[in-house]
């Protein structure tokens, strides 16, 4: 297994619009273990795409319970058990995730029980270990994950996450400009972090219909692209990989665009990330 960042979808926010691309999720291959990050709808099939056995699902880390983030966890642990998951699996999340657990549980129970008794299948529940993390060292040994609260109001329970192995892999999750992620993310051979293109905000007004709440929300909660450039300018990451991108699906906007408003901050290698994009470490 070579050591790899996917990303599984790269939109930011919730909606779908043909040919565009899908909400947030990314896999994470590092020193032999499988790290998903962020379950937005379309998570499964990303993760066949890429060329994972969904049973050998692993570990999953929840930045935040926005929905395009979330939506798609229950679904994912099911097919994979479906599909033959005999192994546990961990999911590390913010508070509530453990009551989303249950819900999902709650609202699957006929299923799941006709398939323990019809096909013989370990329980679910069983398989799958829930836990609530807050800021700093959620998981330590040969991989080492930490968490920075991150501003994404009005969630209060938003994070970045650090991945620390034989490489360095860092995460924004969404969040407003925040200079001490630079700190958190120092040395990072990889940055994946969220971006807003302020050029592209009005178009997203226009074709939701939500006015100014959208629009004030986007500003307050997004990080715009120069800032992200000052964020890896300052952090002195190997590469900067752009994700959770607003808007994602204007035409009008291109890689181009995105990365003219990096360069202005920041020195070094930067990408616009796209669905099923493979960064090896």
């Amino acid at each position: 297994m070579s050591d790899r960042v996917v990303l599984l979808g790269t939109k930011g926010g919730p909606a779908l619009r043909a040919g565009g691309a899908m909400p947030t999720a990314s896999l994470l291959e590092m020193d032999g273990r499988r790290v998903v990050v962020d379950c937005a709808i379309g998570v499964t099939k990303g993760l066949v795409e890429a060329g994972m056995d969904l049973r050998a699902l692993d570990l999953i880390f929840i930045t935040h319970l926005h929905s395009d983030h979330v939506l798609e966890l229950g679904p994912l642990i099911h097919t994979a058990w479906t599909t033959g998951l005999k192994t546990p699996v961990t999911v590390y999340g913010p508070p509530g995730i453990d009551a989303y657990w249950a819900g999902f549980l709650a609202s699957m129970a006929y299923d799941n029980a006709i398939r323990v008794a019809d096909e013989g299948r370990v329980p679910l529940g069983d398989l799958v270990q829930v836990v609530v993390y807050g800021e700093g060292v959620v998981l330590d040994g040969p991989l080492r994950v930490s968490a920075l609260r991150v501003p994404h109001p009005p969630v209060v329970d938003a994070f970045a996450l650090r991945f620390e192995g034989a490489r360095v892999v860092t995460f924004s999750g969404d969040t407003a400009y925040f200079p001490p992620l630079a700190e958190f993310a120092r040395g990072s051979d990889v940055l994946v972090h969220e971006a807003l293109l302020p050029a592209g905000v009005e178009a997203i007004i226009a074709k939701t219909g939500l006015g100014d709440k959208l629009r004030n929300h986007l500003f307050a909660s997004h990080t715009k692209a120069v800032d992200v450039g000052r964020i890896a300018q300052a952090a002195g990451v190997g590469r900067l990989v752009l994700n959770h991108l607003v808007p994602a699906d204007d035409a009008e906007i291109t890689a181009a665009d995105w990365l003219a408003e990096v360069a202005q901050t920041f020195a070094g290698d930067a990408a616009v990330g796209t669905d099923g994009m493979e960064i090896l470490l």
